[in-house]
């Protein structure tokens, strides 16, 4: 036997390289046979349910939020109907307002304008409209509009001491600030 030198991997011919099977080469060849393995028809159906059942599930949730978003805009709109209307009656309310401070000899027509004035209240009372308070309160910017200034020491500090006109809400919503007279 002769004595044969050993190459090293650098040294060794490429026909040999080639030649010689490398375990990652088998196990890349066994995972190509198992990805090409046929589809079965019981296979392609369940994957085509899943993505069926996906969709309808995606769309049950986008049916689901639009159902739910049509609602709230349904109610913000029919809220915001009822404050406009309420506001363009209150100019109505002050002219009752006013017509009572005024003095008359006419004790039946005083009478006519105080039930007319109730009513008027009664209706707003039903639907949800309450006036916001204001004498001896503490003024506030998000309820009240401060017209005048006074200075008076008997009074707190930013408290209101006159009512000029009459402010509403509808809930939690101001239809219209009061205006007042603030001491100090």
């Amino acid at each position: 036997m002769k004595n044969r030198k050993k190459n090293t991997p650098e040294e060794e011919p490429l026909e040999n390289i080639a030649a010689a099977p490398d375990a990652e080469a088998k196990a890349d060849e066994t995972v190509k046979v198992i990805d090409a393995a046929p589809e079965t028809p019981e296979s392609r159906f369940e994957s085509e349910l899943t993505a069926e059942r996906d969709k309808y599930l995606r769309l049950a949730a986008e049916y689901d939020n639009f159902r739910k978003r049509s609602q709230k805009e349904r109610e913000n709109i029919y809220a915001d109907v009822r404050a406009d209307t309420v506001l363009r009656l209150l100019p109505v309310y002050d002219n009752l307002e006013r017509a009572l401070k005024q003095e008359t000899a006419d004790e039946a027509y005083y009478k006519g304008v105080e039930m007319i004035l109730a009513g008027f209240n009664e209706a707003l009372e039903k639907l949800g409209v309450t006036e916001i308070p204001t004498v001896g309160e503490q003024f506030d910017p998000e309820l009240h509009n401060a017209v005048m200034h006074t200075e008076d020491e008997t009074r707190g500090d930013n408290e209101i001491i006159e009512e000029l006109q009459k402010g509403f809400r509808l809930g939690d919503k101001v239809i219209r600030f009061s205006l007042v007279a603030v001491a100090n």
